[in-house]
């Protein structure tokens, strides 16, 4: 049986404070946490715990990407052809290990540009 579409339109949200600093620092973070991570991955290869704490570390703790954000972004990038995966075996561990491609060091090329124009936009602002 079919649900109804009409009930899932129904459902309230609570609005959003856009006075609330939390919510820009949230949306912030979101947004570089992808540009963090190739950032990490262009000194060299990692796994996923290494390339959380080089982001913490490179950002002075300004970005520090969760299990459930880094992971799924890893995969997006693998799928993308961003970076590719080996599997290595440290003592007795299986732990995949993140190598950023070419396409990879473009898109982090790409987005430097892409950031640094809205940058100089925000410093103009009076």
């Amino acid at each position: 049986m079919a649900k109804s579409t009409a009930s899932l339109k129904n459902v309230e949200r609570a609005p959003v404070d856009y006075t609330d600093r939390l919510y820009w620092n949230g949306i912030i973070k979101m947004s570089l946490s992808k540009f963090f991570i190739l950032s990490v991955l262009k000194t060299r290869p990692m796994h996923g715990y290494e390339i959380a704490r080089e982001v913490e570390c490179s950002t002075q703790g300004c970005c520090a990407p969760t299990e459930g954000t880094l992971y799924p972004v890893l995969r997006e990038f693998e799928q993308g052809g961003y970076v590719t995966a080996h599997t290595e075996t440290v003592a007795g561990r299986e732990r995949k290990v993140y190598t950023l491609t070419d396409k990879g060091r473009e898109a982090f090329t790409v987005a430097v540009d892409a950031w640094m124009e809205v940058a100089a936009h925000i410093r103009r602002q009076p």
